[in-house]
């Protein structure tokens, strides 16, 4: 197979190039999440949170409240989709997939770290006290608790950087499966239990984790459509040991297909269900943590283009800017721009716009600028204002 054909097929299995739909209900959400399967969850709002960008990159603009009530409600008759969990990193992935993390969950016991076993030596109540006041007063963040707990921060540290031993045990416990999160509020998380989170029986329901394993990369191999073994190992953050038997299971199963790439030089496998476009088409913004490019080496291999977040780049050694989106024309990535939302200003900032070597700027211009007023729109902003720096700033200033 040729890697464009092998890129054809990756932009389609994750779910470019289809026509818009009519209405961007639930049923559309549905569609992405199954191109997709989660959405990366990040704390960065420069532009707009990175687990609403990759929808608007799929299917236009759409009202954000069709994916808070998908995630964070839930009705007899409109069922909660979605829940939080460490899929990828922090993610949104279907309801129905927490069995297949129940082994992830059991390697968590002390958190994702390790460390929370300090905290609990102090304190061995604690983890018990909290789930106990959740279970009488309801969704709880760390700050409700420590309130109710008696044990507010004293130092005026934030919590990213210097954690309360309630935060820290609240996140043992949500590693661990025995909290969720009902909803984020100002993006912090409101824990509950579980089984108030998820439908009947479902918190309870476990898998083995060899038949979770295989489930999760048959899931990797349908959102990549062709893969290496690294490809699908990070899509649930796997272990090679755990992606190595499932492929080959996989593989007797008749859901994976051994295929050679040229230019690859790793084997490929390629999702029984995956389609070859004869040719992809449309125009999207990729946030940093869009499904199509969160894994760099993926990223650099099949569109030849090299992609860090320079976020925490001092910003004159910043190559391109703070928080860029890479451009996907036609299936490939032909230009990257750096974008802030400025509500002040009622503006889509667009501090610097770069055009990929060996692109057509003639052809790239008009359908970026399509793209970035498309973006200001849906984000409820007037005006696109365009800055000095990189090849293409003047001419979609013009």
């Amino acid at each position: 197979m040729t890697a464009d054909a092998a890129r054809r097929i990756a932009v389609a299995a994750q779910g470019f190039g289809q026509k818009p739909p009519v209405k961007a209900d639930r049923r559309a959400l549905a569609k992405v999440l199954a191109s997709t399967q989660l959405l990366q969850i990040d704390s960065v709002s420069v532009a707009v949170r990175a687990h609403y960008a990759p929808i608007f990159s799929r299917i236009g603009p759409y009202d954000r409240d069709l994916l808070d009530t998908a995630t964070w409600a839930h009705t007899a008759r409109k069922p909660r989709m979605l829940v939080e969990y460490w899929a990828h990193e922090a993610a949104l992935m279907p309801v129905e997939d927490w069995p297949l993390m129940k082994w992830r969950m059991r390697k968590y016991e002390n958190g994702r770290y390790g460390h929370a076993h300090h905290v609990t030596e102090r304190n061995p109540r604690l983890g018990q006290d909290i789930r106990a006041i959740i279970d009488e007063v309801g969704p709880s963040s760390s700050a409700d608790l420590e309130k109710l707990l008696g044990m507010q921060r004293t130092t005026k540290k934030g919590p990213w950087w210097d954690p309360t031993d309630v935060k820290v045990v609240c996140e043992q416990l949500f590693a661990s499966g025995r909290l969720s999160v009902e909803r984020r509020v100002g993006f912090a998380r409101q824990y509950e239990l579980p089984e108030k989170v998820l439908p009947a029986g479902l918190a309870s329901t476990d898998m083995s984790e060899g038949d979770a394993v295989r489930a999760l990369v048959a899931k990797s191999a349908r959102a990549l459509g062709i893969a290496t073994e690294p490809d699908l190992r990070d899509y649930y953050r796997l272990k090679r040991e755990q992606t190595t038997p499932a492929i080959v299971d996989l593989i007797d199963d008749g859901v994976l297909e051994p295929v050679t790439v040229r230019g690859w030089g790793s084997p490929a496998y390629l999702h029984v269900d995956a389609t070859v476009p004869r040719k992809s088409v449309g125009a999207a913004l990729l946030c940093p943590f869009d499904p199509l490019i969160f894994f760099r080496t993926r990223t650099e291999r099949i569109f030849d283009f090299h992609y860090r977040i320079e976020i925490y780049t001092p910003e004159p050694k910043r190559q391109f800017g703070y928080y860029v989106f890479p451009f996907l024309l036609d299936g490939e990535l032909r230009a990257r721009v750096d974008i802030k939302a400025d509500r002040a200003a009622n503006a889509l900032r667009v501090p610097g716009a770069f055009l990929e070597t060996g692109h057509d700027r003639g052809v790239v211009v008009p359908a970026l600028t399509n793209s970035l007023r498309e973006m200001a729109s849906w984000l409820g902003l007037d005006d696109v204002i365009v800055g000095e720096r990189g090849d293409l700033a003047q001419f979609l200033r013009n």
